[in-house]
């Protein structure tokens, strides 16, 4: 299929196609005058890069988990570390969105003035953001 084709099954633009077979990430099969050319599979293999992509991957990383073949070769470690630090990620946004909250709402004249502020702002400059905090 053309490289128009893959824009529209995809919706990815085609200057990032070209950018992917640049990087190595896809390859076209040739071209035919100035349109290249990708196999049908490529709607596969750019959807895992789209997902990885999602899940916060580098392009070098998506890169790494294709084989020569071009068929993913995902090592398992990697998936659990990336899953790991999403849930991290979750829970330090859950937390500042708490404060976030608390700091809206917050009866108190200035919001150095209120305790519970004071205690995140501490937490925070230490690293030490947890759900206890906002209690």
């Amino acid at each position: 299929m053309n490289i128009s084709e893959v824009v529209k099954k995809t919706g990815i633009r085609a200057s990032t196609l070209r950018y992917y077979e640049e990087i190595g990430l896809i390859k076209s099969l040739g071209r035919r005058g100035l349109q290249r050319y990708f196999a049908v599979d490529v709607i596969d293999q750019l959807a895992l890069i789209s997902l990885a992509k999602c899940a916060d991957f580098s392009l070098q990383e998506i890169t790494a988990m294709f084989a020569a073949n071009d068929k993913p070769l995902v090592d398992r470690q990697p998936l659990l570390a990336k899953a790991e630090h999403i849930d991290a990620t979750i829970k330090r946004l859950t937390i500042m969105s708490k404060c976030l909250k608390h700091a809206a709402v917050c009866q108190a004249p200035s919001h150095l003035e209120c305790p519970s502020f004071r205690r995140l702002m501490q937490a925070a400059i230490k690293g030490r953001l947890t759900n206890a905090t906002l209690k």
